[in-house]
């Protein structure tokens, strides 16, 4: 018989919303620092002409600040307050996490609790505004040696006064961003960060319906190609979904211990293995390595003469290493596959796992504790790694190929946007329903009061 704790959960729907006043309120708080971000995505950088900077952004398209861009919500292109994003927090925290596993002062940091974590994030936090600095000052520099080249000023009056007004603002636009987003996940819902990712991915939507449907217009795109794209689409997402909520569960069994009735009684558990440990990662970094080198030779390009052998290597370059090409398939796979079992490795250590079970009396079932038992992990989290990278290959190299055969330059639906875009929203929409099933708990708990006190 079901307990009452499984009716609550399989009677669970949205029509118990109206109830929830906390949940309301936090997922208005949401909506409303997500405006806020699109808000300040319009406001230009001082001392920047807005007009002139659409055409120069589109003469570096298809390079690394199309990445940023999109993640951004078109920011970078129109160069607001928040041209950088939260790229440099992404950046820095992955620096520090992979840092925190490698360097023994911060592992023994990472050990500490609550206290350690507290330190690291500080830690964090100076590394982002010394990215923001850097990409900030190297920002300033190329938009005015890259508008004074092209003969468009897109800088007013260009000088160190600028660029110091440049890397406060961008500074200053990247820690709000990181305040609001840590305001969205303790007073909102779902993760801040993450969110405003998300926000700035789905703002292009409008853009690509819209260019899509111009395309059409003209006759250049036919209605055999938009089907195609919409069922790629669903595809992706569906698969998407299934993989990141897909586990590989390994029972974990603990010595009997007596109850309060003086019976014997094993606790049983699982330790679930992720088939994606490491999340979209393996795409952001594989991507960014293969398009940096392609940003530096267009904004080289335009300084060098095509018939010079540098200009010559320059022209190869983008030949070969522009989306769609094989060259760039082969090695965006390869770069996907070697990050995931890297960050694999670096997130998850089967030996600290397999000691933590050991002082906890835990044990899988067949296995020795100890040794025996972390080579098992580190045999079982390398072949599901296989099957994670193989899912990220696919899922990221199948839109590349699509778009570079079909002519559409739409990075919003690559398959790193779309991985985030579902895993964002997928975790979004459990925290809603954790919410609602506390709502009914409460409500559970308040009739039981009231029952026992009229008893």
């Amino acid at each position: 018989m079901a307990s009452r704790a499984d009716n609550i959960a399989s009677s669970l729907s949205l029509a118990n919303f109206s109830k929830a006043t906390e949940l309301k309120n936090r997922i208005w708080f949401t909506i409303g620092a997500l405006i806020v971000f699109r808000f300040l995505s319009f406001v230009p950088l001082p001392g920047v002409n807005p007009l002139i900077l659409e055409s120069l952004y589109s003469q570096t398209q298809g390079g690394i600040l199309d990445l940023f861009n999109t993640f951004s919500g078109g920011s970078l292109s129109r160069m607001s307050l928040i041209a950088l994003g939260v790229m440099p927090y992404i950046t820095a925290s992955i620096v520090v996490q992979l840092a925190a596993s490698l360097h023994p002062a911060l592992i023994a940091l990472k050990k500490e609790g609550e206290a350690g974590r507290k330190k690291l994030n500080q830690y964090t936090r100076f590394g982002t505004v010394g990215l923001c600095a850097i990409q900030g000052y190297f920002l300033a520099v190329s938009l005015e040696a890259y508008g004074a080249s092209s003969g468009l000023q897109a800088v007013v009056d260009p000088g160190f006064m600028f660029r110091i007004g440049a890397v406060i603002s961008l500074v200053g636009g990247t820690m709000f961003l990181l305040w609001l987003g840590e305001q969205i996940t303790s007073r909102g819902i779902g993760n801040g960060v993450s969110l405003i990712i998300m926000a700035g991915i789905v703002a292009q939507m409008p853009t690509f319906a819209s260019n899509l449907g111009q395309a059409y217009s003209a006759g250049d795109t036919g209605s055999f190609l938009i089907m195609a794209l919409i069922v790629l689409i669903i595809a992706m997402i569906l698969m998407i979904c299934f993989m990141e909520r897909a586990q590989r569960r390994l029972l974990i069994q603990y010595p009997k211990r007596a109850t309060q009735r003086g019976m014997m009684q094993a606790d049983r558990s699982h330790l679930p293995l992720k088939i994606n440990t490491a999340g979209v990662i393996p795409p952001i970094f594989a991507s960014s390595l293969l398009l940096l080198p392609l940003t530096i030779t267009q904004f080289a390009g335009n300084s060098l003469s095509p018939e010079s052998t540098m200009g010559q290597i320059v022209v190869t370059l983008n030949q070969y290493l522009g989306h769609g090409k094989p060259l760039y398939m082969l090695l965006y796979a390869a770069g996907i596959v070697f990050f995931s079992f890297f960050y694999t490795a670096v997130v998850f250590n089967p030996e600290e796992t397999a000691e933590n079970l050991k002082k906890n009396g835990g044990f899988i079932p067949g296995i020795r504790p100890g040794k025996n038992t972390a080579t098992y992990l580190d045999y079982v989290l390398t072949r599901v790694t296989v099957i994670g990278a193989i899912y990220l290959t696919i899922v990221c190299t199948v839109p590349e190929y699509f778009l570079s055969m079909t002519g559409l330059p739409l990075l919003f639906m690559g398959g790193t946007s779309l991985l985030i875009v579902v895993n964002v929203t997928v975790d979004t929409i459990t925290q809603i329903q954790s919410h609602l099933l506390a709502h009914q708990y409460g409500d559970l708990i308040k009739k039981a009061k009231l029952k026992g006190r009229i008893r």
